[in-house]
C-alpha cells in the first residue's frame, strides 16, 4: 500500500483513524450520490441512452483527476470514497433497472 505523499493537508499526523465517523460519511455520501446519479441518468436515458452514457462519462473523468489527487487529505478521503462508491451503485442500478 503507497503511503501519502507531502502536501498542504498536514500529513504525518500520529491521530487514529476515525473510523466509525468515516463510514458513517461514507455510506450517507453513497446514498445521496447514488440517488442524485440514478435519477439524472434515468431521466437522460428517457431522451436518449447514449445522451445518458455520454454526459456521465465525461462527469466522471472531469471529477476523477481532482478527486485522486485529494484521496489521501484526512477528512476529504471519506467523501471520495463515499462518491466513487455512490456512482457505481448508481451506474449498477442504471444498468440493471
Amino acid at each position: 500500500m503507497s503511503h501519502p505523499p507531502d502536501g498542504p493537508y498536514g500529513y504525518g499526523y500520529s491521530e487514529p483513524t476515525p473510523w466509525a465517523s468515516g463510514i458513517a460519511v461514507v455510506v450517507l455520501v453513497t446514498a445521496l450520490t447514488a440517488t442524485g446519479v440514478y435519477a439524472f441518468g434515468a431521466a437522460l436515458a428517457q431522451i436518449h441512452w447514449l445522451l445518458a452514457v455520454v454526459v456521465n462519462l465525461i462527469a466522471v473523468g472531469g471529477a476523477a483527476p481532482t478527486a485522486w489527487r485529494w484521496r489521501y487529505a484526512p477528512v476529504t478521503r471519506w467523501v471520495i470514497a463515499g462518491l466513487g462508491a455512490g456512482v457505481l451503485v448508481a451506474w449498477l442500478s442504471l444498468l440493471l433497472f
